[in-house]
């Protein structure tokens, strides 16, 4: 290396780094991701020393000049990125002062690198995450309208628990209670949003600097809330990342579950849906098979984003104050993350639409497996039995039945009644799942007229 190529910091040293150590020591190949955000960044620091007079005019004028000059060669795809010089930042410093002189070394004029990547790292997650807010909102419409294409007439599926049929409920209510779950997932990544959204600008290497900076100016001018207060938690912090990939942790599990109820359901032993054929892959051996590759890579990319999550925990849990050059290993795993969220909820976004679900099947799953047994239990508990002894009628109601190989709708009023005489008619019509699913009204229940009300909701949070 030679000493023009260390500007950086080489005045204190006699010899180059080794190549084998420069290598080790390079960043630029994954944070050139930062590019663009650091010139924002390089542009309001500039801007303001200029409003300081610790630049002047013409200087600010030369520097914003070649920062935007330099910006068009990352955009065309023309800029030269040099292992030697690192990472993004002296990269983009070097190139700028290539082009307008000696000057562009002023820019770094009461900053260092370490306030400078952290504020780089804000301004990135931040306009990726307003971004996967705005991808989930995509979703969360689809569901929506998934819901109300198979409300009238209302789809029948089995509910699980323990992945045993417990009772039924609609095709609607699943896709809502998704919904659910991705407005929450929504809401840790906006929180994680709003407690990033302040500026480390101008905390320099870790004690603020002795120059008439204007932090609040820089913060207003990259749209943060406010410069954060304390010089050392600004260079040394990144609970702020833990804290996006902990909520992308959560909720790429979300759509793991989600993907994994896929799988199941379009497999011939559920046979309630049908994967759309752009949404599937064949075998290299069997001419039959139609797999759910998608999903199951969803599924299987939840572990990859807990793994970056506990990466950087790890990584982060023993460091003292301030910098330390383990940082430098926190946007990998972020950038992993990230990628890997949000191209799986548009994938998501695109195939669920395409999902043929199969009426009858599901009909027939729900209607079997003594699923309406609770709806006998709570009618006789309405009519004053207590619940638990309720519970063992219909126990024995269903142990009737599997001896005999009948479904509960299969039982006569007389062979009810034999059980318990509060049985009458009405009894026998809970054991119809067209009659029985409309009992289920309560709030975020799955009757009908329930999830009919939920959707007027929710159709106005996602402005369908």
């Amino acid at each position: 290396m030679s000493q023009d190529t260390q500007k950086t910091w080489g005045g204190r040293f006699s010899e180059a780094p080794s190549q084998i150590a420069q290598e080790f020591n390079a960043s630029w190949s994954f944070d050139k991701r930062l590019a663009l955000v650091d010139i924002q960044g390089s542009l309001a620091h500039a801007a303001m020393l200029a409003r300081q007079g610790i630049l002047s005019g013409e200087e600010e004028t030369q520097i914003r000049q070649g920062l935007l000059a330099v910006q068009q060669e990352i955009l065309d795809g023309t800029f030269q990125w040099r292992e030697e010089l690192e990472d993004v930042h002296m990269n983009v410093e070097v190139r700028l002062t290539e082009l307008v002189g000696p000057v562009g070394g002023k820019l770094h004029t009461a900053r260092s690198r370490n306030d400078q990547v952290a504020t780089d790292l804000r301004l990135w997650v931040r306009g990726e995450l307003q971004g996967m807010l705005a991808d989930l909102k995509a979703l969360r419409k689809v569901l929506v309208q998934e819901a109300e294409k198979y409300l009238e007439p209302p789809l029948i599926l089995p509910g699980y628990t323990h992945l045993q049929r417990a009772m039924p409920v609609l095709l609607s209510h699943w896709f809502l209670a998704y919904y659910e779950m991705l407005t929450r997932d929504a809401g840790r990544i906006q929180d994680a949003l709003n407690r990033l959204n302040e500026s480390p600008l101008g905390a320099a290497a870790l004690a603020g600097t002795g120059f008439p900076i204007d932090r609040h100016l820089t913060a207003q001018a990259l749209g943060f809330a406010r410069p954060m207060r304390n010089s050392m938690d600004a260079v040394g912090s990144r609970d702020f990342v833990l804290e996006v990939l902990a909520a992308l942790a959560i909720a790429q599990i979300t759509l793991s579950r989600l993907a994994e109820e896929i799988i199941l359901y379009t497999t011939f032993e559920f046979g309630f849906a049908t994967l759309p054929d752009a949404f599937s892959t064949g075998s290299s051996i069997m001419p039959q098979k139609k797999n759910a590759d998608h999903a199951e890579l969803i599924r299987g990319k939840a572990g990859r984003v807990l793994g970056s999550f506990v990466t950087l925990a790890t990584l982060t849990k023993g460091l003292p104050l301030t910098y330390n050059k383990d940082l430098q290993e926190d946007k990998e795993p972020l950038f992993d993350a990230v990628d890997t969220y949000r191209a799986s909820v548009k994938l998501l976004t695109a195939m669920l639409p395409g999902l043929k679900w199969n009426p009858e099947v599901m009909f027939k799953a729900a209607e079997s497996g003594f699923s309406l047994a609770t709806e006998l239990a709570d009618y006789l508990a309405e009519r004053g039995v207590p619940f638990r002894e309720a519970h063992h009628v219909v126990g024995r109601i269903v142990r009737h039945c599997a001896e005999d190989g009948k479904e509960l709708r299969d039982l006569s009023l007389a062979e009810l009644r034999g059980f318990h005489p509060l049985f009458d008619e009405e009894a026998l019509a809970l054991t119809r799942l067209e009659t029985a699913i409309h009992r289920r009204r309560s709030y975020g229940g799955t009757a009908p007229e329930a999830v009919r009300e939920a959707l007027k909701v929710l159709k106005i949070e996602v402005e369908v």
